[in-house]
């Protein structure tokens, strides 16, 4: 299949996505607010747009990666957003991790604006599951919207699931995020309680492999942690506590105790607290060190 391509919010998510499109042979538009950002997909052959807008005109299939919903809203309802280029029978994929019921407003919002069609489809795995193809992407949609973009977020990611209507895909990557972000936190306990114990506690995953607490983030997240590796960051404190609050958001709207991601939620508040926001997920193993503050 082949199709324009278009990519706007090429950012540490973005800009790897996009080079896996460029790679596979795709004529990908991109756009970003800070231009020096797509400068590395400009060398590889993507094409500049001018503004959202224009990617949007250009594009059948239009895809997006930004931090938070109010920066969606603004690339796709703001001056020279997506919504102003779009029109009836193209596309707006959405890879940003927002609210559901957001997702659910913006997509009929979009439809009544240009008649452009909405797919949600948040990723996990990271930096590296985007440098390497191997994301897991949860999705909400049509089934035939779906279906029409399967090909070219195949060329992203190893896995694409629709999970039911529009909001879907973001439900499920709460979901997600519950088991993330309180992994995270769990893993960085043991590592600090090895270390403060006195063995090598870069030696867990290790020690630990193939057996019941074994996982591929223990296997990704302990050497970062012992080595003292969060530059670049594998993900945003803050990235990860806005979808916690979504998770408790959406936790008071159905009646779910969620106890175990709202104690993960307060930890990464004080880690963005202490941190900043643009501050290491996995610098939550820090917020135990032993020194003075």
């Amino acid at each position: 299949m082949s199709a324009a391509l278009g990519y706007v919010g090429i950012g540490l998510m973005g800009l790897p996505m996009t080079l896996r499109l460029l790679a596979a042979g795709h004529s990908v538009t991109v756009w970003n607010r800070t231009r020096a950002k797509i400068e590395p997909a400009l060398a590889k052959g993507a094409a500049e747009g001018a503004d959202a807008a224009d990617v949007a005109r250009r594009a059948d299939i239009v895809f997006l990666c930004l931090t938070d919903g109010d920066a969606v809203e603004a690339a796709v309802f703001g001056a020279n957003g997506i919504a102003a280029g779009g029109s009836a029978g193209k596309v707006l994929v959405d890879f940003s991790s927002i609210d559901p019921e957001r997702t659910k407003i913006f997509a009929a919002r979009l439809k009544a604006a240009c008649g452009m069609d909405w797919v949600d489809a948040p990723v996990s795995g990271g930096v590296p599951g985007a440098e390497q193809g191997t994301l897991a992407i949860m999705a909400g949609g049509e089934d035939a919207v779906v279906e029409r973009v399967r090909p070219f977020v195949l060329a992203m990611a190893a896995r694409f699931t629709r999970m039911g209507p529009i909001g879907a895909g973001q439900t499920t990557k709460l979901c997600n995020q519950v088991i993330v972000g309180c992994t995270m936190a769990v893993i960085a306990e043991a590592v600090r309680l090895a270390a403060d114990a006195g063995i090598d506690a870069g030696r867990l995953p290790e020690a630990l492999a193939g057996g019941f607490a074994d996982s591929k983030p223990l296997q990704l997240f302990v050497p970062r942690m012992v080595e003292g590796r969060f530059d670049p960051p594998l993900g945003h404190a803050y990235t990860m506590l806005k979808d916690l609050d979504s998770v408790r958001d959406l936790a008071r709207r159905t009646g779910t105790p969620v106890p175990y991601a709202s104690l993960a939620a307060e930890a990464f508040r004080l880690l963005a607290a202490r941190g900043g926001d643009g501050i290491d997920a996995l610098a939550i193993y820090r917020l135990t060190e032993k020194a003075p503050l």
